[in-house]
């Protein structure tokens, strides 16, 4: 029914009321169909047809805002994903989920270059359900990823498999036709001109992306090339912070290293300068190592710290006397003592197995400043030795000539001739007298430490050795460790004969004489290169040694029983020879000497009492009646 007077305003009201409500493109239109139905005139149709238009293009850039509105707020959310998270693979996968959500596609995803492979790989997926797809690899150059990479520019296709723009590989092909994809679009990652990867989005049907769609994933393109960056400069700058801190503990290493080494060289050049001995810089060594240190002499005696076989250190005392450094034993360390070629001794750390290069230095400079204090050591012994070995040739050639001066003398060097020494008389086993001075310089070495002398007097090598108060050293033992120890100092066998201990400057040459007779009493025997005392030999001392000494074996041999009849006015001598005489008789004996059998026995248990109670047995009686025999014939 028509009504003249009808009016456009309810509908128009109508429109605006649908636009406010953001209602759907259709709904506008029932408007102007519901006016024709109820018959509105032609002017007001026309009225709210153009209404109905204008509402649309509203309706519509509406809608566009609300999108841009909403690409805004994913992008503006993408870039505080990337103020606000330091983990890449956060920040890629909210983009490429953003990506995908705002074209409203099946799937979206990122790949990347792999600089080592050469090829590209997927880095993020989003909607993918294909493990091939997921896993796919392409060479640079193909598929559209490859066409994008090498025009900088977006590229998209409504349908994959029938567009021939770029080149198609098997591989890719079977990854696509696996996830279902149809229409792709792809943008680049720029950085600097640079593409450093490729961003997509793709759909499981055709489809015709947007101008808006394909600038809205280039903008998430951005993002992503601007996380990829800031995470390539954060991995540059943790890389060049841990350079710079491993160049600073480097450097503060060198330099706790450097003090440390000036606090050691300070320490030890204070103690050389100080007069130190070596035990003090073994001391010294070992605090500072935190370690053990013992230090051997050449033929390995301990002169400081525990002592170890000189065997097991053997090796590596060679590898280090080669190397001309330290070297790891075991669980030791072993440094050889040198002074150029010369080896003076040996250096053994213990307790500290893993030894850095800058203790392994300190180490190694202890060994030198020991070396020093070796030679120094030695070359005072030397200069003292040559003063002192004229004393002992003005001793041995003239003892009798002025016997307080000689002692005088002795004393001001540093020699109690008044304290009991023990004369030991060397000479090379083979005889030779170019071998006398190595043994001279053997004996030196023997004597070294201890206040000695040693000196070459009538082609043999004499030590005076000073007997240690309380000691029980046995002549005979120390004769023959000497022979031992000179011939390994020395190179060669050597023989040494030693006389009996004395104090005094006769005393001493009468000793003298005693080794000299023992040395020659060897060399008849055969046992060139022994070491044996006068005392041990006893009369075949005296029958094989040159000169025949027969008073100095009477003397050793009856001397307690001569002072004691001199001093009592006894006649144990006399007991004795009658006793010899009468077979061991005591009743003949008895008769012989006109005294009851009684004081014949208690006159024997005296010799006993000063000889000792072997003097009745087989060898020690030959001696006694050899000496009675000689001290008859002599008129004792």
């Amino acid at each position: 029914m028509n009504h003249p007077h009808e009016s456009a305003a309810p509908a128009l009201r109508r429109l605006l009321d649908l636009l406010a409500s953001g209602a759907a493109t259709e709904d506008f239109a029932d408007v102007l169909a519901d006016a024709r139905r109820r018959g509105a005139p032609a002017a007001v149709l026309a009225e709210i047809d153009d209404a109905t238009w204008q509402a649309l293009r509203v309706h519509r850039t509406l809608r566009q805002h609300r999108r841009r509105e909403a690409e805004l707020t994913a992008l503006f959310d993408t870039a505080g994903d990337l103020a606000a998270s330091r983990d890449l693979d956060t920040v890629l996968q909210a983009i490429v989920r953003r990506a995908r959500m705002l074209l409203g596609t099946d799937t979206a995803y990122l790949t990347l270059p792999d600089e080592g492979a050469g090829d590209t790989y997927m880095r993020v997926t989003d909607g993918s359900v294909s493990v091939l797809f997921q896993t796919l690899r392409l060479s640079l150059g193909d598929g559209l990823g490859g066409l994008v990479a090498q025009t900088a520019r977006p590229y998209a296709t409504p349908d994959y498999r029938t567009d021939e723009r770029f080149h198609h590989t098997g591989t890719i092909d079977a990854g696509v036709l696996d996830e279902g994809l149809v229409a792709i679009i792809g943008v680049p990652l720029l950085l600097g001109g640079q593409v450093i990867g490729v961003l997509f989005a793709a759909d499981r049907t055709p489809r015709a992306f947007s101008p808006d769609e394909v600038a809205l994933l280039c903008s998430l393109a951005a993002h992503a090339a601007i996380a990829l960056d800031t995470a390539k400069s954060l991995a540059d700058t943790r890389a060049a912070l841990a350079e710079l801190n491993a160049a600073n503990e480097l450097v503060r290493a060198h330099s706790s290293a450097v003090q440390r080494a000036e606090q050691a060289h300070d320490r030890l050049t204070d103690l050389v300068l100080r007069g130190a001995e070596v035990p003090d810089v073994a001391a010294a060594v070992a605090a500072l190592l935190g370690g053990e240190i013992a230090v051997l002499d050449a033929e390995g005696e301990p002169l400081a710290g525990r002592s170890a076989p000189a065997a097991e250190l053997a090796e590596a005392v060679a590898a280090s006397r080669a190397e001309g450094r330290s070297v790891r034993h075991g669980e030791q360390w072993v440094c050889a003592v040198l002074a150029g070629h010369d080896a003076l001794g040996t250096m053994v750390l213990r307790g500290r197995p893993d030894l850095d290069d800058a203790d392994r230095r300190l180490f190694e400079r202890a060994s030198v400043v020991t070396a020093l204090l070796l030679l120094l050591r030695r070359s005072v012994a030397e200069t003292e030795n040559r003063v002192r070995g004229e004393l002992l040739t003005d001793l041995l050639t003239a003892p009798e000539r002025d016997p307080g001066g000689l002692t005088a003398r002795g004393r001001r060097l540093g020699v109690d001739l008044a304290r009991p020494h023990l004369v030991l008389v060397a000479e090379p086993a083979d005889g030779k007298a170019d071998d006398r001075a190595r043994l001279a310089g053997a004996a030196r070495r023997y004597l070294f430490g201890s206040r000695g002398v040693s000196a070459e007097h009538a082609e043999t090598v004499v030590l005076l050795a000073p007997v240690e108060s309380g000691s029980t050293d046995d002549p005979e033992e120390t004769a023959r460790q000497a022979a031992e120890r000179l011939a390994r100092l020395a190179g060669f066998p050597v023989t040494v004969g030693a006389g009996r201990p004395a104090a005094g400057p006769s005393a001493l040459a009468a000793s003298y004489g005693e080794g000299v007779r023992c040395l020659r009493a060897l060399r008849v025997l055969g046992r060139a290169g022994e070491g044996a005392s006068a005392r041990a030999l006893g009369f075949l001392g005296v029958l094989l040694g040159d000169g025949h000494d027969v008073d100095g074996f009477v003397g050793a041999t009856l001397g307690p029983l001569l002072a004691y009849d001199a001093r009592r006015g006894t006649e144990l001598v006399r007991t004795l020879r009658a006793y010899f005489d009468c077979g061991g008789s005591l009743t003949r004996a008895k008769d012989e000497l006109h005294v009851h059998v009684n004081t014949v026995v208690q006159r024997l248990d005296r010799v006993e009492a000063l000889l000792g109670r072997d003097w009745n047995q087989p060898e020690r009686s030959l001696e006694l009646q050899l000496a009675l025999r000689l001290q008859l014939l002599a008129g004792g």
